[in-house]
C-alpha cells in the first residue's frame, strides 16, 4: 500500500511517499480503507523533532482517519466489517490507504453524514467540548480563546456563547484570521502576532484559553479575574510551555489547568469525542474543512499548517 513515511525528524521534505506492507489487525485493533486522514500541527512539531513524541523511524505519523472497516483483530465484532468508522490511531499510522485502529477508540459515522466532515469535527469538537465543560462558566463571564482560527480555536469561539460566556475574545495572526474569528462570533479579536498584544485585553477575564504557551501565558495571567480566573493550557504554538509559576497564580488567586495526559484523553475520546457526531448530525456544530489533499502532498500539508495559511482543516485523501 502507499503511505507517508517520515525517515527522520526535519523539513517537510522528509515526509515521503513510499509503498509498505499493509498492515494487518491484532487483538482489540480493526483495519480501515482509509477515505481521508486529518493532518493537525502537533503532527508538524513530531515531524520537525520539536515535540517530544515517542517514535521509532521511519515510520508513518498522523492519529486521525475515517474509512471502511476492511478487517477485524480478535476480539472485535465481526459485525463491524464494511461500516464506516472515524477515530485515532493512538499516535501514529493514518497517512496511509490502510490505516490500524484501536477498535474501542472509533466510532460509527452517523447515517447521511459526509466521512469526511465526521474526521474534520471530531478530534478538536471532542477537545474544545472537553475544554468548555471543564472550564465551567457560570453564566456573564468572559472568555479568551487564543489561536482562534485553528480547529479547536474555532470550535471554542462558535460554541463559548451556547456554554455561558457573555463576551467572546479572540486572538488570530492575520486581517483575514481575525475578519473569520469575528464571523464566528468573536466580539473582540486581538492581533496574537505582536509580542504585546496581552495589553489589549481587559482586566476581567475569566477563562482563558491557552494554546499558545511562552511567555505571552504570563501576561495573559495579569488579565485574569483576581480570585476566580481559569486559564486553561492545552497547547503549544509557540513551541514552549506557558511561562507560569506557583508564585504567578498565588499573588492574583487564579487557577492554571493542565488539559493533558491520559486522564484527560480518556474524557476527550470517551464522551466528548461521540457527542461532537451526534452534534454534527443534528446540525448542532459543524465541520471546518481548509481543503482536502492527495496523500502524496502530505509535505505541502505541513506547510501550510506551519505556515499559518489555514482557516480550518487539512485533510489527506488516499
Amino acid at each position: 500500500m502507499r503511505a507517508v513515511v517520515l525517515t527522520e525528524t526535519g523539513g517537510p521534505e522528509r515526509l515521503e511517499l513510499q509503498d509498505v506492507p499493509r498492515p494487518s489487525p491484532g487483538p482489540g485493533q480493526l483495519l480501515i480503507r482509509a477515505a481521508a486522514a486529518g493532518v493537525s500541527y502537533a503532527e508538524t512539531q513530531i515531524r520537525a523533532g520539536t515535540l517530544p513524541f515517542p517514535l521509532t523511524l521511519p515510520a508513518v505519523i498522523g492519529a486521525e482517519a475515517v474509512g471502511e472497516v476492511v478487517g477485524t483483530g480478535e476480539g472485535v465484532d465481526g459485525a463491524l466489517l464494511g461500516t464506516t468508522r472515524v477515530g485515532v490511531t493512538g499516535g501514529v499510522g493514518s497517512y496511509a490507504e490502510y490505516v490500524l485502529m484501536p477498535a474501542a477508540m472509533t466510532c460509527p459515522v452517523p447515517d447521511g453524514l459526509n466521512p469526511l466532515d465526521a474526521l474534520a469535527a471530531a478530534a478538536p469538537g471532542a477537545l474544545a467540548l472537553a475544554l468548555l465543560h471543564r472550564a465551567a462558566l457560570r453564566g456573564g463571564e468572559s472568555v479568551l480563546v487564543e489561536a482562534a482560527t485553528s480547529s479547536v480555536g474555532t470550535q471554542l469561539v462558535r460554541h463559548a456563547k451556547e456554554f455561558g460566556a457573555a463576551r467572546v475574545i479572540a486572538t488570530a495572526g492575520s486581517a483575514a484570521k481575525r475578519e473569520r474569528a469575528a464571523e464566528l462570533g468573536a466580539d473582540l479579536v486581538l492581533d496574537h502576532g505582536s509580542p504585546e498584544w496581552p495589553a489589549g485585553l481587559p482586566d476581567d477575564v475569566d477563562v482563558a484559553f491557552e494554546a499558545i504557551g511562552g511567555p505571552a501565558a504570563r501576561q495573559v495571567l495579569d488579565h485574569l479575574t483576581p480570585g476566580s480566573g481559569r486559564m486553561l493550557h492545552y497547547g503549544l504554538l509557540s513551541g514552549e510551555p506557558a511561562a507560569v509559576t506557583a508564585a504567578d497564580l498565588v499573588q492574583r488567586g487564579v487557577t492554571l489547568v493542565g488539559c493533558g495526559g491520559p486522564g484527560w484523553a480518556g474524557q476527550v475520546f470517551g464522551t466528548h469525542y461521540p457527542e461532537v457526531l451526534e452534534r454534527l448530525a443534528s446540525g448542532r456544530t459543524r465541520a471546518f474543512v481548509d481543503r482536502t489533499l492527495p496523500l502524496e502532498e502530505a509535505a505541502e500539508a505541513h506547510r501550510l499548517l506551519e505556515g499559518r495559511a489555514v482557516t480550518g482543516r487539512v485533510l489527506l485523501v488516499p
